[in-house]
């Protein structure tokens, strides 16, 4: 038997098919069924491996910071402190218990296209057609296909009668692909091979026989399965700039805890004494909060993209959106809406206008020139009423959306009929349906024989494709009467189509003709000779209404959409051209994919913005060639065909409604609303979720810079240590905590999409933050160690002095929450009071400490004492200090200055 990965079955005739797999016409028989069953396996798609709990669990905790904070904790044990250890103990099973639930969710991308595959399929057997499980087809199996059926392997036709495929989740198609038994060129693209049917698409239309060439792993459909379980998912932008900053931070505390100790032996201070300063030491050094803080900051930013229709599967892709240089994304149902809309029409030598989208009946006909129309030619109602009755589709209402039933182009000539104000149901009851040529790719129209409403006669209406019908015309439809074509008529007729066809325009005709009244059944030359023309229809699959801003918006954003699509290059180019896509109007097609290496390619996708008639594989191939020229790549998605591309792009983004299973599942981001526009929008929070957590991580590490300068600084002035390795946890995560989160849910500044995305290569904390932080915090550690050295001057014992020092540096995280609202705008400009969370987090945050310092089991556990008035007012006037500082350097613009945002 023929290898199915060499084997071109599209460019052989049927009968060299069947020879090649070895698979008799009239079926297999049932023994050689099960030995072939033996011989290839079940037709299945294997499935990756499952996430082991126990080996989850463990990688949660595989981070520099949490390997740092378990060394802490030894320490502290081994120096005899079980409280403090007990505490950076319990924030480690916190941190770990967040990832853990987080990422418990299996990848089910496979399993999704596991039950995509159809559960049983007809097949002939035993010379019997019988129904066996679609697990036990085999090579040389001959399906029998029918309207409604879902194809359950790869297979080359044997026969089509008017066979009609639906492959738009497999290839982008969105109308119904006609089915031949003919060969095909070798080199046709799979949209193209119109002989071979799919596993898991769907019949539409007709009838057909299949043998079946491959099953399981060796369909298109295991082959994109393949792909997904191939495709690994990278380290987002945000876990990159993490893992670095806690190697640095790792580093950086270890080596600043043995230089620490090292030089307090040599000062000849006590060896247990410099473990504790050791350990305290190394606590200030990590932002213990740090990792459940990000958490929960991308958390709740997930729930305000949940409100704007944006359903986030993957915290840590959140921030990968502010990064997004490029979106690729498909046309059909993301893009455009996957409904066919007649956008004109053309009949009695007159161009028509229609206006509404998709399959809603509200709107209304119009001149070339705009104008309303008062009543109906005879002729636009004759091409009207052709496109009703010659029609098999429906129409209907489903939840306060319209949809389409059967051939979505004839719902769109139903829905144009409705718009001109026909009774549907009117006209077919005064016109009873005969008999009926059904459409076929070699005949290329559908005929249909009526009775006339007077019942006295009968009708012939043809509609299909224009230059078919022409050859079959003598006459045109003008001001109610029938004109003798002529040279110049069908001249006029042909311009007009191609009018049409060049603004990307599916284009039809519709003819009628008298039969005798005797006529009960049609045949080919009954419509294929003196018919009377009556127009054309136009049209197309038009752009959601938001698709156009929306790219506008990305752009403005530095954001370059780029379409990828399997439909036909002419309609990519219109829609391309419609939303804003295309620059230059040239669209890319397969062949271009595979002739270019990934830089060439790269810089041809950002340049022309389309690619047309291409393959999953291709979409990847553009997609990984952008990743490497270093942009930051969204896909977005709804169709089997986009899930190795979602799963392996920065962030995938697949549409909720119209999208498969198999899409949502290998997609970071999912959209309720299919609205291209909701990827703006998520940009824009993602932007916005970004800066916050910058932000954020401005405030923790601010805080232990201070507390490592006002720790090194006592050492090096022969002073006791200023606070506990408890207080200082105090300060890292229960102040701290009582800040974070509202500095998390700080509101967007400005206008950001103003800004370009961000380079995925800068590091968390830039030359900016630094500079913050080199500025502002000595402040803080100056003002912390001149408390605790005044009241050890004046007297006052250890604790007490210990107790003014750490509510010192408690009184330095108030101020700086309000400085890390915004790196480089006022408090004032923002509005104080436009994040009240954070007030009221500052005040959780100062109740808290009045609580540790005034009672007795703040005495106990962390070894406080009270403070006078005169203390509590020391402390608000050198801590504030730092806040007053930061006003004055983003007033002179110091931090940066920020754009202003676009008018209007």
């Amino acid at each position: 038997m023929a290898s199915n990965e060499d084997t071109q079955w599209h460019a052989m005739d049927a009968a060299e098919a069947l020879e090649a797999v070895e698979g008799p016409a009239d079926g297999l028989s049932r023994q050689e069924a099960e030995r072939r069953l033996f011989e290839h396996g079940e037709n299945v798609l294997s499935g990756e491996e499952a996430i082991n709990p126990l080996r989850l669990l463990a990688r949660q905790v595989h981070n520099p910071l949490i390997y740092l904070l378990a060394g802490a904790a030894a320490l502290s044990l081994v120096a005899g402190h079980p409280v403090d250890a007990a505490v950076i103990f319990g924030v480690i099973v916190l941190n770990s218990l967040l990832g853990f639930v987080q990422e418990w969710r299996a990848e089910g991308a496979l399993a999704a296209l596991r039950e995509m595959a159809a559960p049983e399929a007809r097949v002939l057997r035993d010379d019997g057609t019988v129904k066996v499980p679609a697990r036990e087809l085999v090579p040389g199996d001959v399906l029998v296909l029918e309207s409604g059926d879902r194809v359950a392997a790869d297979a080359r036709l044997l026969r089509s009668d008017d066979l009609h495929v639906d492959e738009s989740a497999l290839t982008g198609e969105s109308e119904p692909v006609g089915k031949t038994a003919e060969p095909v060129e070798a080199s046709a693209p799979m949209a193209d091979r119109r002989n071979m049917v799919w596993m898991s698409t769907n019949v539409t239309g007709g009838r057909g026989r299949a043998v079946v060439v491959a099953t399981g792993m060796q369909s298109q459909m295991g082959r994109i399965a393949g792909e997904v379980h191939a495709t690994t998912r990278e380290q987002t932008p945000l876990q990159r700039r993490m893992h670095w900053l806690g190697i640095v931070l790792g580093v950086s505390g270890i080596a600043l805890a043995f230089a620490v100790f090292g030089l307090g032996l040599l000062r000849g201070y006590e060896v247990v004494d410099m473990m504790l300063f050791g350990v305290a030491v190394a606590v200030s050094a990590i932002p213990e909060g740090l990792p459940a803080v990000i958490s929960v900051t991308l958390a709740l930013g997930v729930r305000r993209m949940a409100n704007r229709h944006a359903i986030v599967r993957r915290l840590p892709a959140v921030e990968t959106l502010g990064s997004i240089t490029a979106i690729c994304s498909d046309k059909t149902g993301t893009i455009t809406r996957n409904q066919m809309t007649v956008r004109g029409l053309w009949a009695g030598r007159k161009t028509y206008k229609v206006t509404g989208e998709g399959y809603d009946p509200e709107g209304e006909l119009r001149t070339e020139d705009e104008e309303p129309l008062d009543a109906l030619p005879d002729e636009l109602f004759a091409l009207l009423r052709i496109g009703a009755l010659a029609n098999n589709a429906a129409v209907e209402q489903k939840d306060d959306e319209w949809v389409a039933e059967g051939n979505p182009s004839e719902g769109a000539l139903l829905v144009v009929a409705r718009k001109a104000g026909l009774d549907l149901e009117q006209l077919r009851g005064e016109s009873e349906r005969v008999d009926e040529i059904p459409f076929s790719s070699d005949r290329q129209y559908m005929a249909t024989l009526h009775l006339q409403e007077d019942r006295e006669g009968r009708h012939l209406l043809v509609k299909g494709a224009p230059d078919r019908l022409l050859d079959y015309c003598s006459h045109l439809l003008v001001d109610g009467e029938r004109v003798e074509l002529d040279d110049e008529l069908r001249s006029e007729i042909e311009q007009a189509a191609e009018h049409f066809a060049a603004e990307a325009l599916r284009v039809m005709a519709g003819a009628w003709r008298d039969v005798p009244e005797e006529m009960e059944e049609l045949g080919d030359e009954d419509a294929e000779q003196g018919l009377t023309l009556t127009g054309l229809w136009a049209m197309i699959d038009p752009p959601r209404e938001e698709s156009a801003p929306a790219v506008a918006e990305a752009k403005r954003a530095g954001i370059r959409p780029i379409m990828i699509t399997g439909d036909h290059a002419v309609t990519a180019q219109a829609i391309a051209r419609q939303v804003g896509i295309a620059e230059d109007g040239r669209a890319l097609g397969a062949d271009d994919v595979d002739s270019m290496e990934a830089p060439e390619l790269a810089e041809a996708a950002l340049r022309h913005g389309v690619f047309a008639r291409v393959s999953p594989s291709h979409k990847l191939k553009i997609m990984q060639s952008l990743r490497e020229q270093g942009q930051v790549v969204a896909m977005t998605g709804d169709g089997v065909n986009d899930a190795p591309a979602l799963k392996g792009a920065d962030i995938g983004v697949a549409m909720g409604q119209a999208g498969t299973e198999v899409a949502k599942e290998a997609a970071d981001m999912v959209l309720t609303d299919d609205n291209f526009a909701t990827i703006v929008h998520a940009v824009e929070e993602g932007r916005v979720i970004y800066s916050n957590l910058r932000g954020v991580i401005f405030f923790l590490l601010s805080a232990n810079a201070g507390e490592i300068m006002t720790l090194v600084a006592a050492l090096l002035l022969g002073l006791d240590l200023p606070m506990t390795a408890t207080m200082i946890i105090w300060v890292n995560l229960v102040t701290a905590g009582a800040c974070t989160v509202p500095l998390g849910i700080e509101p967007g500044h400005l206008d950001v999409l103003v800004e370009p995305p961000r380079d995925p290569k800068e590091p968390v904390v830039n030359r900016v933050m630094l500079r913050r932080l080199a500025l502002v915090t000595p402040l803080m550690g100056l003002g912390t160690l001149l408390l605790f050295w005044y009241k050890r001057a004046g007297g006052a014992s250890l604790a007490q002095a210990q107790t003014i020092a750490f509510t010192a540096m408690v009184g330095f995280e108030w101020f700086q929450a309000l400085n890390a609202r915004s790196e480089r705008l006022s408090a004032f400009r923002i509005g104080l009071f436009s994040n009240r969370w954070l007030l009221f987090g500052v005040g959780i945050a100062v109740a808290l400490q009045v609580l540790v310092v005034h009672t007795p089991v703040g005495h106990l556990l962390m070894g406080t004492q009270h403070l006078t008035a005169v203390d509590w007012l020391l402390v608000v006037l050198v801590s504030s200090s730092v806040w007053i500082l930061d006003e004055i350097l983003k007033r002179f613009g110091v931090h940066g200055t920020p754009p202003e945002p676009e008018a209007g």
